[in-house]
């Protein structure tokens, strides 16, 4: 009997540190298979410039169950898209200092291609559908909610709100709930 799409797919939502590869090694030795021959890891961190402008942390709210849903879902759909072997991925929600992990994926596959494109396929497609907001802190005091418009000079400055509409892949507009954090 082979192994069903829930028993290949490892996801969550964490206020824990994301740093170690530790972790996603033992999950993946948990749901990974002999058949695979590449493991990949991926794994997002907070940078210090984000368009120009000097980052000094950020900030990540989720919508609390939906995501945890959410990214179980796209976890599966590249399981089917991109025939890997297993995938793990995880996003952090709470403040992160410069340098910490923020989301990481990983992949087994029979061959490296399809571990690869999968992997693209999920932090990309993570950016689209995960309700989950970015709020970014700069060093002049500043701050702004990610995918909410930029205010133009003599706006008002920095972010206090989530975004009311992020981008969708086609340039549509998906709706953004209100952010709820993680316990």
């Amino acid at each position: 009997m082979s192994p069903t799409s829930r028993d290949r797919v490892r996801s969550w939502i964490t206020r824990e540190s994301l740093d170690g590869f530790a972790q996603f090694e033992n999950i993946v030795r948990e749901i990974g298979s002999v058949a695979d021959g590449a493991l990949l890891f991926f794994q997002g961190r907070v940078r210090r410039t984000n368009r120009g402008r000097a980052v000094s942390r950020l900030s990540y709210e989720a919508y609390g169950e939906m995501a945890e849903r959410e990214l179980s879902d796209i976890c599966r759909e590249a399981l089917e898209r991109f025939d890997v072997g297993s995938v793990a991925a995880a996003h952090r929600v709470g403040d992160l200092a410069l340098g910490e992990v923020s989301v990481a994926i990983a992949v087994t596959s029979e061959h490296r291609d399809a571990g690869y494109r999968a992997s693209r396929w999920i932090i990309e497609t993570i950016k689209v559908r995960l309700p989950v907001w970015k709020h970014e802190h700069y060093e002049d005091g500043d701050s702004h909610w990610v995918g909410a418009p930029i205010p133009d000079a003599g706006t008002l400055t920095g972010g206090t709100s989530p975004p009311l509409a992020a981008s969708g892949p086609e340039g549509g507009e998906l709706p953004a709930q209100p952010p709820l954090s993680v316990p």
